[in-house]
């Protein structure tokens, strides 16, 4: 049996930021991002500076989707939707092609294997 968490626990503390803080208070983005969207960073693109929260998200986001990036953020889903949004306005993000009429067999497959691949890392 684990022992209760005492106040002085990591685990025991209250976020001390709102979430509204992060995003200055947006709650939406123009861009059109889909929680299973993969993410890819822009090769060669150079960041300016970034609120800590912007950068720990640049700093995870490749070759996720934004379910990802947001449990390993540890942010609300709606608050890395915004920062990811940031970040592809600013040409550091890109958004992976995802399935689409046209998508083939193959390329399906593909999507619905790396989908359970990252669930079974969580």
């Amino acid at each position: 049996m684990t022992p209760p968490l005492e106040p002085d626990d990591e685990a025991y503390r209250p976020r001390l930021i709102r979430s509204y803080t992060l995003t200055a208070g947006r709650t939406a983005t123009s861009v059109d991002l889909a929680m299973e969207a993969t993410l890819r960073l822009q090769a060669g693109a150079e960041a300016p500076v970034l609120s800590p929260s912007a950068a720990q998200v640049l700093e995870v986001c490749d070759r996720r989707s934004v379910a990802e990036v947001s449990a390993l953020t540890k942010m609300p889903i709606g608050v890395t939707r915004v920062l990811l949004g940031d970040l592809i306005e600013q040409g550091l993000v890109r958004i992976q092609a995802t399935i689409t009429d046209k998508t083939s067999t193959d390329e399906r497959l593909e999507l619905i294997e790396r989908t359970l691949r990252g669930l079974r890392n969580y």
